[in-house]
């Protein structure tokens, strides 16, 4: 064992006496020593060679050291630890030579890598300063050019400013250049003339069009180069112009042509769609020449004879004068030569539109770019010209067949799938996005003519008075059949109508005016129908078919009257969210809702305003009614409850305004009709009032005196407003109650019934004297 200690590692000893050399310096031993000798006793179990180790570890922690070497100390620290693992047992002290080699080879392996990646690194500092050294001269050598490039410049200021001269002579030459290189179209301008007029008369468009091109090139160029060299010189440039004059012939003669193949688009593009495409081409060709002229004349001010041609915009103008005579020209007879001339007149225009639609669909969108969109353009010159046509049409003196069958094809064929709703043209026509062919002012002219021109019952009974009394008879008879029958059917209709609307309010944008033309008419068949029978009856005929007259007033009054509920329901409808922020809490800090119910009641009157009589007086009452029940059903659904004597007295005091808003409004609504209808909104007021009351002892006056004033009134009502008021006790509820309850009193016998219809929410009377 002794040998074996003698034969330490010499690489130890002398690592160990090296760092006996270190210079002292301020410090002190490492505060991990101890800890280190703790670990290596507990990890040897003590013995000879763990004693040597704690010498060396001592001796070297004993020594001061540097921030510097502290790297240093922890890689010795590190090794004196590992050695301490190897040599635990006294058997392991044979194996210090063999560990001692393999340590020696790995040390001499991490020295080897160490200066490989020391040697790489001086390598690529060595390259990077050779480059930095490389650029440093060229930016030396950059620097010497331009200052020899500043003073070549600054000496030939001076040259510059004597080359004026060679300057307006390479003007010069290149305007005569110019000349030069159109000299050959110069001299041949009539024969080119010629040539070109010889290819449109041929029909060879494309070829004349190029030649004509190179003639407008030539007179361009040389105008330009005058323009150029000077502007205000009109003589050369009118001379110019003159000379090449025939070309403006060709350009207008070319132009013929082409509109002409425009107007037979849709026949041409079935028998020659090449033809069509070389016009197009054409077009196209004109249109870049436009703007590149207008670009031109942006930079210099230039601009030659004749442009901008804007034969793009002349095209589409060609094609809706066609699109517009195709239409008028359909009417092939008149109400003289033939009865049914309006009928065959819209199915031939039916017809027409119908193919010509397709065809553009399907062959004529090929021809043109997609920018030109010629379908939709073509669908919006076809729908106008229509419209138009019909307008025409509405403004004649039609009989009553032909008012039928033009509103039968507007409103209804024109959208139908024999037209625009046929599958073939979807997508791109959708039939929910056209315009109506008629505004609604000329249907509803129409259909008042219509109901004028029911007088042909009367030239029936004109032919039978003539024969005999008893034939008129039966044929008014019959007449009132038949009008019965068709009334019954016109209910049912209406009623249709109206749950269709109903189903999807968006479906129908013009469904109130439809129902204001419904309920006119079924006063202008009463009216009809009286002036028929005090014409052509005697009073005791009269009374005979007394029968007849009242089924046939029972049913136009149904419908009018189903037509001006379903008007209201549509009002109310619109009125909801309005009438259901009334007695909320928002309601009382200032809500606008009863402005805006006004404003939408007075904005729905006015469309209404053309109701004749008496329909429109019942529709004005029952919609005053009705608000006025809806306000209350508001003040009987106890949304709010008053929480203090403040909030009464404002509630109370904005209850009062808006009674007088209504009362003003219906007021200005039924201006002439003589029905005084102000009492309706009485009953607000007298609500306020109990509202209002500030002594609570008197409470049981105002409500007697509200009673009194509508006996219909009944208890959960009486409860409703005294939780609303919000001050009331339970037993000062049930003591007002009881006490009324003994009380009787005498209904006004024109007192018309308003509580009866209004319904408290359904907590029972006891549960809300709670």
């Amino acid at each position: 064992m002794r040998s074996l200690l003698l034969n330490w590692p010499s690489w130890l000893d002398e690592r160990m006496r090296s760092k006996s050399r270190v210079p002292r310096c301020c410090g002190s031993t490492p505060s991990g020593a101890g800890a280190l000798r703790s670990r290596l006793s507990e990890a040897s179990g003590g013995g000879l060679a763990t004693s040597v180790l704690l010498k060396y570890v001592h001796i070297y922690t004993l020594r001061p050291y540097s921030k510097m070497e502290e790297t240093g100390r922890e890689a010795v620290a590190t090794a004196v630890q590992r050695v301490a693992g190897m040599l635990q047992r006294p058997d392991q002290l044979d194996k210090v030579e063999q560990y001692r080699r393999r340590e020696a080879r790995k040390k001499a392996s991490v020295e080897a890598r160490l200066k490989a990646a020391i040697q790489s690194q001086l390598d690529g500092v060595r390259t990077g300063l050779s480059q930095l050294h490389n650029a440093l001269n060229d930016v030396k050598d950059i620097q010497r050019s331009l200052v020899d490039v500043n003073q070549d410049w600054r000496q030939s200021i001076n040259t510059i400013e004597n080359l004026k001269d060679v300057k307006d002579a390479v003007v010069q030459h290149s305007q005569l250049a110019a000349a030069v290189e159109n000299l050959k179209n110069i001299f041949s301008v009539p024969e080119i003339v010629q040539e070109t007029q010889d290819l449109i008369d041929q029909g060879q468009l494309l070829q004349a069009h190029r030649k004509l091109m190179d003639l407008e090139c030539s007179r361009d160029d040389l105008m330009y180069e005058q323009y150029r060299m000077d502007s205000k010189n009109t003589r050369d440039m009118n001379l110019i112009d003159n000379y090449f004059g025939d070309m403006q012939k060709l350009s207008e003669e070319l132009a013929k042509q082409l509109w002409m193949v425009i107007q037979r688009a849709l026949v041409t593009v079935r028998r020659d769609p090449t033809l069509l495409v070389s016009v197009v081409r054409i077009i196209e060709r004109e249109e870049k020449i436009d703007r590149r002229m207008l670009d031109r004349k942006k930079q210099t001010g230039f601009i030659p004879p004749g442009r901008p041609k804007k034969w793009k915009e002349k095209m589409f103008s060609v094609l809706d004068r066609t699109v517009t005579t195709r239409i008028e020209g359909t009417q092939a007879d008149t109400r003289e030569s033939e009865k049914m001339w309006l009928v065959r007149h819209l199915e031939i225009v039916r017809k027409y539109v119908l193919d010509d639609l397709l065809v553009a669909k399907n062959l004529l969108d090929q021809c043109f770019p997609p920018h030109y969109e010629i379908f939709k353009k073509l669908l919006s010159m076809y729908h106008q010209a229509l419209s138009v046509r019909m307008q025409d049409l509405a403004s004649e003196d039609l009989e009553a067949n032909e008012i039928v069958s033009l509103l039968t094809w507007v409103l209804n064929t024109y959208k139908s799938v024999e037209m625009m709703g046929n599958p073939e043209l979807a997508p791109e026509v959708d039939v929910n996005t056209l315009q109506p062919l008629l505004s609604q002012e000329v249907v509803d002219e129409l259909l008042s003519t219509y109901m004028s021109t029911l007088t042909m019952f009367e030239q029936n009974l004109q032919v039978a008075t003539q024969i005999s009394e008893d034939l008129k008879i039966k044929v008014l008879h019959l007449c009132l059949q038949q009008m019965s029958s068709f009334l019954s059917r016109y209910k049912e209709e209406a009623h249709s109508y109206k749950e269709e609307h109903l189903r999807n309010r968006q479906y129908h944008p013009c469904y109130v005016q439809y129902m204001v033309a419904i309920i006119n008419n079924c006063q202008t068949f009463k009216e009809s129908i009286i002036s028929l029978k005090r014409k052509y009856l005697t009073p005791m005929m009269e009374e005979i078919m007394a029968s007849s007259h009242a089924c046939i007033d029972a049913v136009l009054d149904d419908v009018a009257k189903e037509g001006c509920t379903s008007l209201l329901e549509e009002v109310f409808m619109d009125l909801e969210p309005h009438l259901s922020e009334l007695m909320t809490r928002k309601w009382l800090a200032g809500s606008n809702a009863v402005d805006t119910i006004c404003v939408t009641v007075e904005d729905y009157f006015n469309d209404f305003a053309r109701i004749k009589k008496p329909y429109k007086k019942k529709m004005t009452i029952e919609c005053h009614r009705r608000v006025v029940v809806e306000y209350i059903k508001a003040i009987m659904s106890k949304r709010i409850t008053f929480k203090n004597a403040e909030e009464r007295r404002e509630g109370a005091e904005r209850m009062n305004r808006e009674a007088e808003q209504f009362r003003f409004l219906f007021k200005k609504l039924t201006a002439g009709s003589g029905e005084d209808t102000e009492g309706l909104c009485d009953v607000i007021e007298a609500i306020a009032e109990v509202f209002k009351l500030t002594d609570p002892s008197l409470l049981y006056l105002e409500v007697s005196t509200l009673v009194s004033k509508h006996p219909d009134i009944r208890d959960d009502h009486i409860v409703a407003l005294l939780t609303t008021r919000g001050d009331a006790s339970r037993e000062m509820k049930q003591t007002i109650i009881e006490t009324l309850d003994k009380g009787s009193s005498q209904p006004n016998p024109n007192y018309v019934p308003i509580f009866k219809e209004i319904t408290v929410p359904t907590l029972t009377v006891p549960k809300l004297l709670k």
